[in-house]
């Protein structure tokens, strides 16, 4: 019965999908657009999962935190075209990000609070399982500093098809209905060539906005770069001091006009975010999808990658979720954590493959990182070696840093110490918290929190095919994700996890 209503469902969002551009949505319709490609021509960057590292060889453990969420979306779409993801689509960090925890939020003066939880690792019991949990302050979008938003969105031809051009309008349209009359809007599009639709409008101004996305229509070839340029130069011209200045690239990923290459694009944005105005971009379609460059753009753009599979994704990020997806409340944040080897053999962190920095970076303002917005819930996962274990580790050769916090076996209580940089959007000056895990800090009795993280991980780990995946098993992701999901997405997500395990039983 359960699958039938899902079939329902699906089906009524294709219908609504081609219906009237205008048309209001209910806030919990499930509109799963499908479209099957002949032929991919989809990208992603390659992923290669990070290993065991010999606490003796290197201490610490630094990189950027990441907000991004595209992952998650991506390997749903593929699961409900009834197809295993590509591997280098299952970035598990964007997946554990995907979903809303029960967080502490900031007290007193905190931007970001850290939640820590360690446990035993569920798919190794000789192994613990460390987790971190980043939580910045919800602020409500009415209340929030005014924002000057340009849409840049991709009408060319590969953009003609109903998961694509017409669920990015209805997207919008979602947003539109948010805005207040202190926002701006402009709609820049591009094609063969670019050009501006809409410059600066009032936010209050619903009707005319909304008609001004109804007439898009898709045809042409990409010039990208030159589209990019324009956007920026509309944001210029309607830049709100003290504001939330920023552009939104909506696209498939096709550039193949103009800016093309990875480099020159990454040199333009760096260049643009200068200015106080940031970048995300929102993925739509498949067949064409060019994942890693779109997470390049947004990574170098002081933004954030989202992608937009379905209505409900779109209403979560433009509208359950708008201070987040608009709203940075702290740029360049980096973390790093130092072992102690008198109570850690080795560790693993679990995903940010490509979010992984220098020890030296740690410091060095000048180096880029992941941005925070509002609300956002960013969780970090280890797995731990104890000390005294008989497991062997890979030798690897580190330059290891000549000042460390422990050395031999001083604070003989303390098992790691988690330190946090970050700055104010207006600033360029980084702030420094730290945060001790003690061995007493130990639960045999994890929270939710945690087991509905660790089961995102493992199911991370099995699409994958880790190595280190050990005893993991899709019937045991899903007996612990049921018994702590509260919410639509999380009983979507063990959905997810029925499909991928009957498509490699």
């Amino acid at each position: 019965m359960k699958k039938l209503m899902f079939i329902f469902l699906l089906t009524i969002g294709l219908f609504l999908v081609g219906c009237s551009e205008s048309m209001e949505y209910s806030t919990t319709m499930l509109a799963y657009n499908i479209a099957i490609e002949a032929e991919s021509n989809e990208e992603y960057a390659d992923i290669s999962e990070n290993k065991f590292i010999s606490v003796s060889d290197m201490p610490v453990s630094t990189f950027s935190a990441d907000v991004d969420t595209a992952a998650y979306s991506i390997i749903r779409k593929k699961l409900m075209q009834d197809e295993l993801p590509n591997r280098n689509a299952v970035r598990i960090e964007e997946m554990l990000n995907y979903f809303t925890y029960d967080l502490d939020t900031p007290i007193g003066n905190e931007v970001i609070h850290v939640t820590k939880e360690l446990s035993d690792a569920p798919w190794n019991e000789d192994h613990q399982l460390l987790m971190l949990g980043l939580k910045t302050e919800d602020i409500i979008y009415e209340n929030a500093i005014p924002s000057n938003l340009v849409f840049l969105l991709d009408v060319s031809g590969s953009m003609n098809s109903a998961d694509k051009l017409p669920l990015l309008k209805q997207a919008i349209i979602l947003l539109v209905g948010e805005l207040r009359a202190s926002d701006r809007i402009s709609l820049v599009v591009y094609a063969g060539s670019a050009g501006v639709v809409l410059d600066g409008a009032d936010g209050s101004d619903k009707e005319s906005i909304i008609d001004a996305i109804n007439s898009l229509e898709a045809g042409g070839s990409t010039a990208g770069g030159e589209g990019i340029n324009l956007a920026y130069n509309v944001a210029a011209t309607n830049y709100i001091e003290g504001g939330n200045n920023r552009v939104i690239l909506a696209t498939d990923g096709d550039f193949n006009v103009g800016v093309s290459s990875d480099a020159a694009l990454e040199r333009l944005i760096t260049q643009k975010k200068e200015s106080g105005i940031f970048l995300s971009v929102c993925g739509f379609g498949t067949g064409n999808l060019k994942d890693s460059k779109m997470e390049t753009l947004a990574d170098k753009g002081n933004g954030v990658y989202y992608y937009i599979d379905n209505l409900l994704e779109a209403k979560k990020v433009f509208v359950e979720e708008m201070g987040g997806t608009l709203l940075t409340v702290a740029k360049d944040v980096k973390l790093q954590v130092e072992f102690n080897p008198a109570l850690v053999k080795g560790y693993r962190l679990i995903g940010y493959e490509n979010r992984i920095l220098d020890y030296n970076d740690f410091n060095n303002d000048e180096v880029d990182a992941g941005d925070i917005g509002a609300g956002h819930e960013v969780i970090v996962l280890y797995e731990i070696i104890p000390f005294g274990s008989d497991e062997v580790i890979d030798e690897a050769t580190y330059e290891i840093p000549e000042t460390l916090k422990y050395d031999g076996e001083n604070y003989l209580d303390q098992m790691l110490t988690l330190s946090i940089r970050y700055k104010a959007p207006d600033s360029d000056v980084s702030e420094k918290k730290d945060y001790v895990v003690y061995d007493s800090d130990f639960t045999e009795t994890p929270s939710d929190n945690f087991l509905f993280a660790s089961s995102v991980a493992e199911f991370g780990m099995l699409l994958l095919d880790s190595e280190f995946k050990y005893n993991s098993s899709y019937n045991a992701v899903i007996a612990r994700a049921t018994d702590v999901y509260n919410d639509d997405y999380k009983e979507e997500f063990i959905e997810l996890v029925r499909i991928a395990q009957r498509l490699q039983d």
